[in-house]
């Protein structure tokens, strides 16, 4: 019985990933489907894929720079639009742009009598426009969630990882469990 047990535990291990993830993209094709009002499922999913790329192609042209710094322009005038605006542009700039911003993973020991230490990611090495002097702001991502916390520092209490930026974050988001 116990064997079987073991059978069963290792069955849900390897099928509830698989299960939830095909669950989720389900999810995600009907969602956009239903929202172009598509009725053969996964059209409006690689309609969806192809818009986004051949935006990303525009974009990439002189004349959409331009548009799209009008536009930016434009919505900086709005304030509560401009304060999500931005930050979801800077989030995705972090994550998928071209000068990443979680590539910097650090050590933190967060207090002097302490031997406790989280791993976080440098942000910024200059805080002078908060009057802060030899500290450095730290981003720590939580496990299991799209959320963390931004920290100050002394910079003596931070010590570089020699571990790629990715690599890093999905041993944090994992909660550890990943990477080898």
């Amino acid at each position: 019985m116990k064997k079987l047990f073991g059978y069963f535990v290792k069955g849900l291990l390897v099928s509830a990933p698989l299960a939830a993830t095909v669950y989720v993209v389900y999810l995600v094709f009907n969602w956009v489907d239903g929202w172009l009002r598509i009725p053969y499922p996964g059209v409006g999913f690689v309609a969806t894929i192809i818009l986004i790329t051949l935006t990303g192609y525009l974009a990439s042209g002189l004349f959409f720079k331009g548009l799209m710094k009008m536009l930016d322009a434009q919505v900086s005038r709005i304030p509560l639009i401009k304060l999500i605006y931005s930050s979801l542009k800077d989030l995705m700039k972090a994550f998928v742009g071209e000068k990443k911003m979680f590539d910097r993973p650090v050590l933190v020991k967060l207090y002097d009598t302490s031997e406790a230490m989280v791993i976080g990611f440098i942000t910024r090495d200059d805080l002078s426009m908060l009057g802060i002097k030899d500290s450095v702001a730290v981003y720590l991502p939580q496990s299991y969630n799209f959320a963390g916390n931004l920290i100050i520092v002394p910079r003596r209490n931070v010590t570089p990882l020699d571990k790629n930026g990715p690599e890093v974050m999905a041993f944090i988001v994992s909660a550890g469990l990943s990477g080898k």
